[in-house]
């Protein structure tokens, strides 16, 4: 019996080692993104889910904010603990980690799925440097979108979405006659830049935004450009409520889906929230680029890869970006997320209404890039405090403000 015994408890010392070694040959990465409302974090756990179908493990180190996500991402950099993986925007920020031999390439992944072939060519470039793929693409986003409650319009006695701004403003009177909130804004740097560049875009066009950000162009036509919309956005200030100040972009998006406020300006991602909110797009809500507008202002995700020394993460790493490169995937989350696939071969027929919008607008080339796309980290925190202390001074004077907006690229 005591043989017997020993044996038992040998072949479980064994056993345990076997079943340790197997854990530690799956491949396991710590994963760092901002993507936590309700919206976001459903699409996290559609790429979640799938890697851990193909037997890797994932540890979420997810932080509200993308902001406070950088900064904890730039931490851990410079700690010499870099996460497996980050979720940031394609542009300038991921390059300076590029060329700083920061980051791992996935060159093997992408041509293996042939990716060249599956993405557009300038987001193929966007996540290409030196010849090497880098960034693993998840999803475009629009951010030029005005989204509206049906239900707050109803009431407003709002019939159709306005076409100017001048009607936009007529049926903002009409939504505060009425008691609602007429504006959910999101009072953080961040968002006020989204809407300061999409209304860019209208007055603008399309050539005169790409001008002003990739040229720096500082003729009198911009000048006028980006003095006319500061005087929309100061106007903007007259329609929103006494708790903007601060307020997180999807407890904006909740004042629509209550009803409790009647439009908002943001990115396609606050579909997201309608949907895990059991929305439905053109039945309780609606979506439009803004007034006067040819185009869209997009921005892109994906994933970074940073090199942490262990074989193991590199590993997972390879996986995470074949996962995140799935069609099936792709599709699934961008209806969690709110956002466009990337790949231009999915099945988009069941896109919502509004990613319908925003794939024919890619698919024109009527875009422009987000400022984190073509300017450097430090131009876009500039580009935020000028929006800031235009918004928050309270400051009529955009004229003055125009000819201060170009100091950003200095």
């Amino acid at each position: 019996m005591k043989n017997m015994m020993k044996l038992f408890l040998a072949g479980a010392a064994i056993a345990g080692l076997f079943a340790s070694a197997h854990a530690e040959d799956k491949p396991t990465i710590e994963i760092m993104s901002s993507w936590t409302s309700g919206g976001e974090a459903a699409a996290l756990n559609v790429i979640k889910t799938e890697f851990e179908k193909r037997g890797g493990v994932w540890k979420d180190s997810s932080i509200a904010g993308f902001g406070a996500a950088d900064a904890a991402f730039q931490n851990r950099i410079v700690a010499g603990d870099a996460p497996g993986a980050k979720q940031g925007v394609i542009g300038l920020a991921a390059a300076d980690f590029i060329n700083q031999g920061l980051f791992n390439p996935i060159d093997d992944v992408a041509s293996s799925g042939k990716w060249a072939d599956a993405l557009p060519k300038s987001i193929h470039d966007l996540i290409s440097y030196d010849g090497k793929v880098y960034l693993a693409p998840t999803g475009a986003h629009g951010e030029s979108w005005l989204f509206y409650s049906k239900e707050a319009f109803e009431k407003a006695g709002i019939a159709q979405e306005p076409k100017t701004w001048d009607e936009l403003f007529a049926d903002l009177d009409k939504l505060k006659a009425a008691g609602m909130v007429p504006v959910a804004w999101g009072g953080q740097p961040w968002q006020q830049t989204k809407v300061f560049n999409m209304i860019l875009l209208s007055q603008v066009g399309i050539d005169g935004f790409l001008k002003i950000y990739v040229d720096k162009d500082k003729s009198p036509a911009s000048v006028e450009g980006v003095k006319k919309t500061l005087e929309i956005l100061g106007k903007l200030r007259g329609y929103v409520d006494a708790g903007a100040a601060g307020r997180n972009w999807n407890d904006a998006t909740a004042m629509l889906i209550t009803a409790k406020a009647g439009v908002q300006f943001m990115g396609d991602w606050a579909k997201g929230e309608f949907t895990v909110a059991g929305k439905e797009a053109g039945k309780d809500y609606g979506c439009m680029i803004v007034p006067e507008s040819k185009g869209m202002v997009y921005i892109a995700d994906a994933l970074w890869f940073p090199k942490t020394g262990k074989a193991e993460t590199d590993k997972a790493q390879k996986l995470l970006a074949e996962v995140v490169m799935d069609p099936a995937i792709q599709v699934e989350f961008a209806l969690k997320k709110g956002s466009v696939p990337m790949r231009a071969d999915v099945d988009k027929s069941k896109l919502d209404a509004c990613a319908q919008k925003g794939v024919e607008l890619m698919s024109a080339g009527a875009i422009v890039p987000d400022q984190a796309i073509v300017l450097t980290p430090q131009q876009v925190g500039a580009l935020d405090d000028f929006v800031d202390e235009y918004w928050s001074g309270g400051s009529n004077d955009a004229g003055a403000a125009a000819e201060n907006f170009f100091a950003i690229f200095e």
